[in-house]
């Protein structure tokens, strides 16, 4: 979308002008802007160029010669309090709910959850990630702890009816006042949010092994009666496939589409046990893959990213629990599709990843007409990285430079709406230190009561 040049006598009023910039659009009519100008006025982008207006005036200009500008990266499956499992859960080669011996999200009292939520939500935003879908226990705290750093959010409770203080044991007990209570907790934080500028409340239904079909069919018609998108973990272990096997006789995906949950709003995270006729199913349905290939590998597993490619699903890409860096799950998800392929070819390339990264979470999100990528009359939700360091260098593809090399500690500049919520590195309306140190507190309490003090 190309702006219209004012006439000489009018003068274009921005809030906030970019200039000198190599503008990573996300646009596939015009992917890159070298020396770009980026104008911002009432939260929305107003002018993207490579020229500036005739007649201008800026509140605030910034030049940004040897930055790169991309659109915020949309990281739709996060859950932020499992920070507290971080550098212990990778290794132990599954999902912390089901896993022993680490402290699960049923013994997190609220105050701990507010502490780690905002380590985990302040790492992303940090990172370059301007919305977030954090779903887990506690979603009523996190959300009121999220929304003070500005980003935009997409929680949801974490809704299951089965018992998870069994699950580690080995036993699928399901309850229906569980899921009656954790439905009704999802429903009413969407009241709570309603009508927020920056929140979009999901129904995150966990799994469909911890949840029982009838459940299921009791969250696809909320879902459909409120409108919402429904996040879940999709083949994400062969303890759920063996689960819903037995259960039902189907594989997951067979479930979804039986139960009215498989559709466009539905956001299926991992999808590493998919059969081909369940990429198949998820194309026709138009719902969305979300790829954590990072998570993933690190338990020596790979989603088939190139079989959902080539179906149509749309891949968004997400960090899960390990980090918040969404630059790194770009060249995981690149080297993990050409590890699957046996070589490089012209369907998995940086601007692949980069528009799942950007668009593909937007889409996901069902907000891919306001976010995702930069255009005149988008949000201005964008990211600035410092490309003046070596391993940024030199500037012959921005894109695959940043993809390859990048990182999210490379990140020094974020803005939400217009309003910088990351500047020189660091969060403009948080103590960053006072997140670190309170976080700390929480993890060393609910490891300590696992018998495991550090």
């Amino acid at each position: 979308m190309s702006p219209t040049l004012a006439p000489s006598t009018d003068t274009v009023d921005f809030d906030l002008l970019l200039t000198d910039a190599m503008v990573i659009t996300a646009d596939p009519s015009r992917p890159l802007l070298r020396g770009g100008f980026v104008g911002v006025k009432d939260s929305r982008i107003a002018w993207l160029d490579t020229v500036a207006p005739q007649r201008f005036a800026a509140k605030r200009t910034l030049r940004l010669a040897d930055r790169i500008v991309t659109p915020g990266f949309v990281n739709p499956h996060l859950h932020a309090v499992l920070t507290m499992v971080r550098g212990v859960a990778a290794d132990l080669g599954f999902a912390p709910s089901y896993t022993p011996g680490i402290p699960k999200g049923t013994q997190v009292d609220a105050q701990q959850a507010r502490a780690l939520a905002r380590l985990g939500a302040v790492e992303a935003l940090m990172f370059g990630s301007t919305v977030v879908g954090d779903n887990f226990v506690h979603a009523d705290i996190c959300a009121e702890a999220m929304v003070e750093l500005g980003l935009r959010l997409c929680p949801s409770w974490r809704i299951h009816d089965v018992d998870f203080a069994r699950v580690a044991r080995g036993d699928w007990h399901h309850d229906p006042a569980i899921g009656e209570r954790t439905l009704q907790a999802g429903l009413d934080l969407h009241a709570r949010w309603r009508g927020h500028p920056r929140v979009q409340v999901n129904l995150a239904a966990h799994a469909v092994d911890t949840c029982s079909n009838g459940f299921l069919r009791e969250v696809a018609a909320a879902a459909k009666a409120n409108d919402l998108v429904v996040s879940t973990h999709l083949g994400q272990s062969r303890v759920e496939v063996e689960r819903v096997r037995e259960r039902t006789g189907r594989t997951s995906t067979e479930v979804l589409d039986e139960v009215g949950l498989l559709n466009a709003r539905l956001m299926g995270g991992h999808c590493i046990y998919v059969t081909p006729a369940d990429i198949e199913r998820l194309a026709r349905a138009g719902a969305h893959a979300v790829h954590i290939p990072k998570c993933n590998a690190a338990s020596g597993r790979l989603a088939p990213t190139p079989a959902l490619m080539e179906a149509g699903v749309n891949i968004a890409l997400a960090t899960d629990t390990q980090h918040g860096d969404m630059v790194e799950l770009m060249r995981w998800a690149l080297a993990t599709a050409r590890v699957q392929q046996g070589g490089v070819n012209d369907a998995w390339q940086p601007h692949h990843v980069f528009h799942m990264a950007t668009l593909g979470g937007a889409k996901a999100l069902g907000q891919h007409g306001e976010i995702g990528s930069l255009e005149v009359g988008k949000k201005a939700d964008l990211v600035v990285f410092d490309a003046s360091r070596p391993h940024l260098r030199p500037h012959v593809n921005p894109v695959g430079t940043l993809v390859h090399n990048g990182q999210g500690r490379d990140v020094e500049l974020v803005l939400v709406d217009g309003e910088i919520l990351v500047e020189q590195g660091r969060p403009t309306r948080v103590d960053l230190d006072e997140i670190c140190r309170d976080a700390e507190t929480a993890a060393r309490a609910l490891w300590s009561a696992e018998g495991k003090p550090y």
